[in-house]
Protein backbone atom coordinates (compact mmCIF):
# COMPACT_ATOMS: atom_id res chain seq x y z
CA UNK A 1 0.00 0.00 0.00
CA UNK A 2 2.66 2.17 0.84
CA UNK A 3 4.02 1.55 -2.61
CA UNK A 4 1.36 2.34 -3.75
CA UNK A 5 0.63 5.67 -2.82
CA UNK A 6 4.76 6.21 -3.77
CA UNK A 7 3.93 5.51 -6.96
CA UNK A 8 0.74 7.69 -7.16
CA UNK A 9 2.79 10.43 -6.02
CA UNK A 10 5.29 10.50 -8.50
CA UNK A 11 3.09 10.34 -11.64
CA UNK A 12 1.27 13.26 -9.72
CA UNK A 13 4.76 14.91 -9.76
CA UNK A 14 5.09 13.99 -13.96
CA UNK A 15 1.62 15.48 -13.91
CA UNK A 16 2.04 19.01 -12.64
CA UNK A 17 5.29 19.17 -14.33
CA UNK A 18 3.94 18.77 -17.41
CA UNK A 19 1.05 21.14 -17.15
CA UNK A 20 3.05 23.70 -15.88
CA UNK A 21 6.02 22.89 -19.04
CA UNK A 22 3.00 23.59 -20.64
CA UNK A 23 2.04 26.76 -19.30
CA UNK A 24 5.15 27.92 -19.69
CA UNK A 25 5.62 27.16 -23.42
CA UNK A 26 1.76 28.62 -24.16
CA UNK A 27 3.03 31.68 -22.07
CA UNK A 28 6.31 32.22 -24.19
CA UNK A 29 4.22 31.58 -27.39
CA UNK A 30 1.82 34.28 -26.64
CA UNK A 31 4.74 36.85 -26.10
CA UNK A 32 5.95 36.09 -29.02
CA UNK A 33 3.02 36.59 -31.19
CA UNK A 34 2.62 40.04 -28.83
CA UNK A 35 6.24 40.88 -29.84
CA UNK A 36 5.26 39.97 -33.75
CA UNK A 37 2.22 41.62 -33.68
CA UNK A 38 3.83 45.09 -32.14
CA UNK A 39 6.68 44.57 -34.35
CA UNK A 40 7.79 46.44 -37.83
CA UNK A 41 5.60 45.03 -40.51
CA UNK A 42 8.07 44.19 -43.40
CA UNK A 43 5.46 46.28 -45.86
CA UNK A 44 3.15 49.28 -45.12
CA UNK A 45 0.82 48.51 -47.90
CA UNK A 46 -1.63 47.45 -45.63
CA UNK A 47 -1.71 50.69 -43.51
CA UNK A 48 -1.83 52.86 -46.94
CA UNK A 49 -4.44 50.68 -48.12
CA UNK A 50 -6.63 51.34 -44.86
CA UNK A 51 -5.75 54.85 -44.94
CA UNK A 52 -5.14 56.30 -48.40
CA UNK A 53 -9.18 56.33 -49.50
CA UNK A 54 -10.05 58.86 -46.93
CA UNK A 55 -7.84 61.24 -47.80
CA UNK A 56 -9.03 63.49 -50.56
CA UNK A 57 -7.34 65.96 -53.31
CA UNK A 58 -8.72 69.51 -52.18
CA UNK A 59 -8.98 72.11 -55.23
CA UNK A 60 -10.37 75.69 -54.33
CA UNK A 61 -10.93 78.50 -56.71
CA UNK A 62 -10.95 82.10 -56.45
CA UNK A 63 -10.66 85.78 -58.11
CA UNK A 64 -8.18 87.54 -58.20
CA UNK A 65 -8.70 91.44 -59.01
CA UNK A 66 -6.95 93.05 -61.64
CA UNK A 67 -5.10 96.07 -60.34
CA UNK A 68 -2.37 97.21 -63.59
CA UNK A 69 -5.42 99.41 -64.84
CA UNK A 70 -5.74 102.87 -65.17
CA UNK A 71 -9.22 103.25 -63.98
CA UNK A 72 -8.00 101.24 -60.43
CA UNK A 73 -9.18 102.86 -57.74
CA UNK A 74 -11.96 104.85 -58.56
CA UNK A 75 -15.95 103.71 -57.68
CA UNK A 76 -16.57 102.77 -61.40
CA UNK A 77 -13.80 100.42 -61.31
CA UNK A 78 -14.58 98.81 -58.14
CA UNK A 79 -17.89 98.32 -59.06
CA UNK A 80 -17.11 96.62 -62.54
CA UNK A 81 -13.24 95.33 -62.39
CA UNK A 82 -12.68 92.30 -63.88
CA UNK A 83 -10.79 89.21 -62.01
CA UNK A 84 -9.06 86.67 -63.23
CA UNK A 85 -9.34 82.81 -61.85
CA UNK A 86 -6.88 81.13 -59.79
CA UNK A 87 -6.66 77.82 -58.22
CA UNK A 88 -4.91 76.42 -55.48
CA UNK A 89 -4.32 72.54 -54.78
CA UNK A 90 -4.16 70.73 -51.49
CA UNK A 91 -5.64 67.58 -49.35
CA UNK A 92 -8.11 66.88 -46.48
CA UNK A 93 -9.43 63.72 -44.77
CA UNK A 94 -12.78 62.04 -44.47
CA UNK A 95 -13.15 61.25 -40.86
CA UNK A 96 -16.96 60.59 -40.48
CA UNK A 97 -19.21 58.82 -42.54
CA UNK A 98 -21.17 61.91 -43.22
CA UNK A 99 -19.04 63.71 -45.18
CA UNK A 100 -17.12 65.65 -42.31
CA UNK A 101 -13.26 66.69 -43.95
CA UNK A 102 -10.22 67.68 -41.75
CA UNK A 103 -8.10 69.85 -43.47
CA UNK A 104 -6.00 73.35 -43.24
CA UNK A 105 -7.37 76.59 -42.77
CA UNK A 106 -4.82 78.75 -44.97
CA UNK A 107 -5.85 75.87 -47.92
CA UNK A 108 -9.06 77.35 -48.28
CA UNK A 109 -9.19 81.10 -47.20
CA UNK A 110 -10.56 83.34 -49.61
CA UNK A 111 -11.97 80.64 -51.50
CA UNK A 112 -15.69 80.75 -53.99
CA UNK A 113 -15.51 77.37 -55.04
CA UNK A 114 -14.09 74.14 -52.84
CA UNK A 115 -13.76 70.77 -55.07
CA UNK A 116 -13.20 67.74 -53.49
CA UNK A 117 -11.89 64.80 -55.43
CA UNK A 118 -11.68 60.91 -53.63
CA UNK A 119 -9.36 58.18 -54.62
CA UNK A 120 -12.32 56.03 -56.11
CA UNK A 121 -12.49 59.25 -58.72
CA UNK A 122 -15.79 60.53 -57.54
CA UNK A 123 -16.25 64.09 -56.51
CA UNK A 124 -17.67 66.98 -55.02
CA UNK A 125 -18.52 70.43 -54.19
CA UNK A 126 -17.62 71.01 -50.36
CA UNK A 127 -19.29 73.90 -48.19
CA UNK A 128 -17.46 75.03 -45.47
CA UNK A 129 -18.46 74.03 -42.14
CA UNK A 130 -16.18 76.42 -39.75
CA UNK A 131 -12.96 77.57 -39.71
CA UNK A 132 -9.67 77.87 -36.91
CA UNK A 133 -7.49 80.30 -37.47
CA UNK A 134 -5.59 79.85 -34.19
CA UNK A 135 -4.87 76.13 -35.45
CA UNK A 136 -4.74 76.30 -39.16
CA UNK A 137 -7.68 74.07 -39.05
CA UNK A 138 -11.17 73.93 -40.99
CA UNK A 139 -14.01 71.60 -41.11
CA UNK A 140 -15.69 70.92 -44.34
CA UNK A 141 -18.83 68.90 -45.74
CA UNK A 142 -19.04 66.78 -48.92
CA UNK A 143 -22.90 65.17 -49.82
CA UNK A 144 -21.86 61.31 -51.09
CA UNK A 145 -22.44 58.51 -50.40
CA UNK A 146 -21.17 55.55 -49.20
CA UNK A 147 -17.40 57.30 -48.21
CA UNK A 148 -14.32 56.07 -46.52
CA UNK A 149 -13.06 57.49 -43.24
CA UNK A 150 -10.11 57.37 -41.51
CA UNK A 151 -10.15 56.03 -38.52
CA UNK A 152 -8.65 58.48 -35.60
CA UNK A 153 -5.98 56.90 -33.42
CA UNK A 154 -7.00 57.29 -29.96
CA UNK A 155 -5.35 55.99 -26.38
CA UNK A 156 -1.67 55.50 -27.72
CA UNK A 157 0.51 57.57 -26.65
CA UNK A 158 3.15 58.85 -29.67
CA UNK A 159 6.89 58.04 -29.51
CA UNK A 160 9.85 59.47 -31.02
CA UNK A 161 10.89 56.93 -33.47
CA UNK A 162 7.38 55.65 -34.18
CA UNK A 163 6.85 54.99 -37.99
CA UNK A 164 4.56 57.21 -39.67
CA UNK A 165 3.43 57.93 -43.11
CA UNK A 166 2.19 61.02 -44.73
CA UNK A 167 -0.60 61.11 -47.79
CA UNK A 168 -1.68 63.55 -49.59
CA UNK A 169 -1.50 65.62 -52.91
CA UNK A 170 2.31 66.95 -53.93
CA UNK A 171 2.36 69.49 -56.59
CA UNK A 172 -1.01 68.49 -57.81
CA UNK A 173 0.65 65.05 -59.03
CA UNK A 174 -1.96 62.92 -57.44
CA UNK A 175 -2.01 61.09 -54.39
CA UNK A 176 1.37 60.12 -52.78
CA UNK A 177 2.82 58.21 -49.37
CA UNK A 178 5.86 58.96 -47.98
CA UNK A 179 7.64 57.55 -45.41
CA UNK A 180 9.92 58.76 -42.03
CA UNK A 181 9.85 58.42 -38.37
CA UNK A 182 8.14 60.85 -35.17
CA UNK A 183 11.20 63.13 -34.71
CA UNK A 184 10.47 64.94 -31.45
CA UNK A 185 6.43 65.68 -30.50
CA UNK A 186 4.97 68.83 -28.50
CA UNK A 187 7.53 71.38 -30.53
CA UNK A 188 5.95 74.88 -30.09
CA UNK A 189 7.43 78.70 -30.53
CA UNK A 190 7.52 78.20 -34.06
CA UNK A 191 5.16 80.92 -35.15
CA UNK A 192 3.02 79.41 -37.12
CA UNK A 193 -0.12 79.39 -35.00
CA UNK A 194 -1.76 80.39 -32.14
CA UNK A 195 -1.93 77.29 -30.23
CA UNK A 196 1.42 74.97 -31.71
CA UNK A 197 1.74 71.13 -29.95
CA UNK A 198 3.16 70.10 -33.52
CA UNK A 199 4.62 66.77 -34.10
CA UNK A 200 7.54 66.58 -36.29
CA UNK A 201 8.51 64.13 -38.59
CA UNK A 202 11.24 63.52 -41.64
CA UNK A 203 8.23 62.09 -43.71
CA UNK A 204 8.67 64.04 -46.99
CA UNK A 205 5.94 66.95 -46.73
CA UNK A 206 5.94 69.35 -50.16
CA UNK A 207 3.33 72.16 -51.77
CA UNK A 208 0.12 70.09 -51.90
CA UNK A 209 0.51 67.29 -48.76
CA UNK A 210 -0.82 70.60 -46.62
CA UNK A 211 -4.27 68.91 -44.77
CA UNK A 212 -3.15 65.52 -45.65
CA UNK A 213 -2.96 62.67 -43.10
CA UNK A 214 -0.29 61.69 -41.08
CA UNK A 215 -1.11 58.03 -39.74
CA UNK A 216 0.79 55.61 -37.86
CA UNK A 217 2.07 51.97 -39.14
CA UNK A 218 -1.60 50.58 -38.63
CA UNK A 219 -3.09 53.19 -41.02
CA UNK A 220 -4.56 54.89 -37.85
CA UNK A 221 -4.74 58.81 -37.97
CA UNK A 222 -2.31 60.67 -35.48
CA UNK A 223 -1.86 64.32 -37.20
CA UNK A 224 -2.76 66.74 -40.18
CA UNK A 225 0.00 68.26 -42.08
CA UNK A 226 0.03 71.81 -42.07
CA UNK A 227 3.67 73.27 -42.50
CA UNK A 228 7.58 72.51 -43.58
CA UNK A 229 10.87 73.98 -42.61
CA UNK A 230 11.90 75.59 -45.11
CA UNK A 231 15.99 77.14 -45.61
CA UNK A 232 16.75 77.48 -49.17
CA UNK A 233 15.90 75.02 -51.74
CA UNK A 234 15.02 71.24 -51.36
CA UNK A 235 12.89 69.59 -48.36
CA UNK A 236 15.03 69.93 -44.78
CA UNK A 237 13.45 66.67 -43.28
CA UNK A 238 11.99 68.53 -40.71
CA UNK A 239 7.79 68.71 -41.16
CA UNK A 240 5.22 69.55 -38.74
CA UNK A 241 1.79 67.72 -38.49
CA UNK A 242 -1.31 69.06 -36.13
CA UNK A 243 -2.03 66.06 -33.75
CA UNK A 244 -5.38 64.74 -33.29
CA UNK A 245 -5.41 65.96 -29.72
CA UNK A 246 -5.93 69.15 -31.22
CA UNK A 247 -7.61 68.64 -34.24
CA UNK A 248 -10.06 66.72 -32.50
CA UNK A 249 -11.34 68.64 -30.30
CA UNK A 250 -11.18 71.53 -32.98
CA UNK A 251 -13.39 69.39 -35.18
CA UNK A 252 -16.10 68.87 -32.29
CA UNK A 253 -16.28 72.32 -31.71
CA UNK A 254 -16.56 73.22 -35.21
CA UNK A 255 -19.32 70.75 -36.12
CA UNK A 256 -21.05 71.69 -32.73
CA UNK A 257 -20.99 75.58 -33.24
CA UNK A 258 -19.46 76.65 -35.80
CA UNK A 259 -16.58 77.87 -34.47
CA UNK A 260 -13.92 76.28 -31.17
CA UNK A 261 -15.18 77.87 -28.35
CA UNK A 262 -12.08 78.33 -25.88
CA UNK A 263 -11.59 79.43 -22.47
CA UNK A 264 -10.56 82.80 -20.99
CA UNK A 265 -8.82 84.01 -17.70
CA UNK A 266 -7.85 87.74 -18.94
CA UNK A 267 -4.25 87.05 -18.16
CA UNK A 268 -0.80 87.85 -19.58
CA UNK A 269 2.21 84.97 -19.00
CA UNK A 270 5.53 84.26 -19.33
CA UNK A 271 8.27 81.65 -19.46
CA UNK A 272 10.31 82.58 -15.80
CA UNK A 273 14.03 83.41 -16.20
CA UNK A 274 16.54 80.30 -16.38
CA UNK A 275 17.72 79.00 -13.23
CA UNK A 276 15.06 80.05 -10.87
CA UNK A 277 15.06 76.95 -9.41
CA UNK A 278 10.84 77.37 -9.56
CA UNK A 279 8.44 75.40 -11.62
CA UNK A 280 5.53 77.59 -13.33
CA UNK A 281 5.25 80.57 -15.56
CA UNK A 282 4.98 84.27 -14.50
CA UNK A 283 1.90 86.33 -14.21
CA UNK A 284 3.09 89.54 -16.25
CA UNK A 285 -0.09 91.63 -16.71
CA UNK A 286 -3.84 90.73 -15.50
CA UNK A 287 -6.80 92.21 -17.58
CA UNK A 288 -8.76 94.60 -14.99
CA UNK A 289 -12.29 93.06 -14.07
CA UNK A 290 -11.30 89.39 -16.42
CA UNK A 291 -12.06 86.29 -14.75
CA UNK A 292 -8.28 86.29 -12.96
CA UNK A 293 -8.39 89.68 -12.10
CA UNK A 294 -11.30 88.81 -9.90
CA UNK A 295 -10.24 85.68 -8.72
CA UNK A 296 -7.55 87.52 -6.61
CA UNK A 297 -4.07 87.09 -9.15
CA UNK A 298 -1.74 89.54 -9.44
CA UNK A 299 1.03 90.75 -11.73
CA UNK A 300 4.19 89.21 -10.43
CA UNK A 301 2.35 86.06 -9.22
CA UNK A 302 3.87 82.90 -10.49
CA UNK A 303 1.30 80.44 -11.68
CA UNK A 304 2.43 76.98 -10.78
CA UNK A 305 -1.11 74.81 -11.26
CA UNK A 306 -4.23 74.96 -13.41
CA UNK A 307 -6.84 72.61 -12.53
CA UNK A 308 -4.34 70.58 -10.55
CA UNK A 309 -2.35 70.48 -13.71
CA UNK A 310 1.53 71.47 -13.04
CA UNK A 311 2.59 74.20 -15.16
CA UNK A 312 6.15 74.27 -16.82
CA UNK A 313 6.02 76.81 -19.86
CA UNK A 314 3.44 79.21 -20.98
CA UNK A 315 2.16 78.06 -24.05
CA UNK A 316 1.43 74.61 -21.85
CA UNK A 317 -0.41 76.87 -19.76
CA UNK A 318 -2.39 78.78 -22.66
CA UNK A 319 -3.23 75.41 -24.54
CA UNK A 320 -4.60 74.65 -20.82
CA UNK A 321 -6.49 77.79 -20.90
CA UNK A 322 -8.47 77.47 -24.15
CA UNK A 323 -9.61 74.01 -23.04
CA UNK A 324 -11.55 75.21 -19.95
CA UNK A 325 -15.34 75.48 -20.51
CA UNK A 326 -16.82 79.17 -20.14
CA UNK A 327 -18.85 79.09 -17.26
CA UNK A 328 -17.23 76.66 -15.30
CA UNK A 329 -14.78 77.21 -12.65
CA UNK A 330 -10.92 76.18 -12.01
CA UNK A 331 -8.75 76.25 -9.16
CA UNK A 332 -5.16 77.79 -9.44
CA UNK A 333 -2.17 77.50 -7.40
CA UNK A 334 -0.17 80.32 -7.14
CA UNK A 335 3.24 81.37 -5.69
CA UNK A 336 3.30 85.04 -4.31
CA UNK A 337 6.70 86.22 -2.07
CA UNK A 338 7.32 82.67 -1.37
CA UNK A 339 3.69 81.69 0.38
CA UNK A 340 1.70 79.30 -1.68
CA UNK A 341 -1.87 81.11 -2.30
CA UNK A 342 -4.84 79.10 -3.77
CA UNK A 343 -7.42 80.67 -5.92
CA UNK A 344 -10.42 79.92 -8.00
CA UNK A 345 -11.39 82.04 -10.97
CA UNK A 346 -14.77 81.63 -13.71
CA UNK A 347 -13.45 81.14 -16.95
CA UNK A 348 -14.81 82.97 -19.29
CA UNK A 349 -15.10 83.14 -23.09
CA UNK A 350 -12.08 84.20 -25.45
CA UNK A 351 -13.51 87.01 -26.89
CA UNK A 352 -13.08 86.61 -30.84
CA UNK A 353 -15.42 83.85 -30.18
CA UNK A 354 -18.05 84.24 -33.19
CA UNK A 355 -20.85 81.97 -32.83
CA UNK A 356 -22.65 80.40 -36.12
CA UNK A 357 -25.40 82.72 -37.85
CA UNK A 358 -29.04 80.99 -36.86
Amino acid sequence: MKRLFHNIGIDLRFLLQAVLAGLLLGTLWLLHLERERNAAPPSYADAVARAAPAVVNIYTSRRAREIDHPLAGTRLYRLLRPRRPQTSLGSGVIVRDDGIILTNAHLIEGAEEILVALQDGRSARAGIVGVDPDTDLAVLRIDLEPLPRLTISEGQRLRVGDVVLAIGNPFGVGQTVTFGIVSATGRNRLGINTYEDFIQTDAAINPGNSGGALVNARGELIGINTAIFQNGAGSQGISFAIPMSIASHVLDQIVRYGAVVRGWLGVELRDLPPGTGTSGVLVSGVVPDGPAALAGLRPGDILTEIGGEPLREGPQAITLISRLEPGSTVDLEVLRQGRRVRLQAGVGRRPNYRPRPR
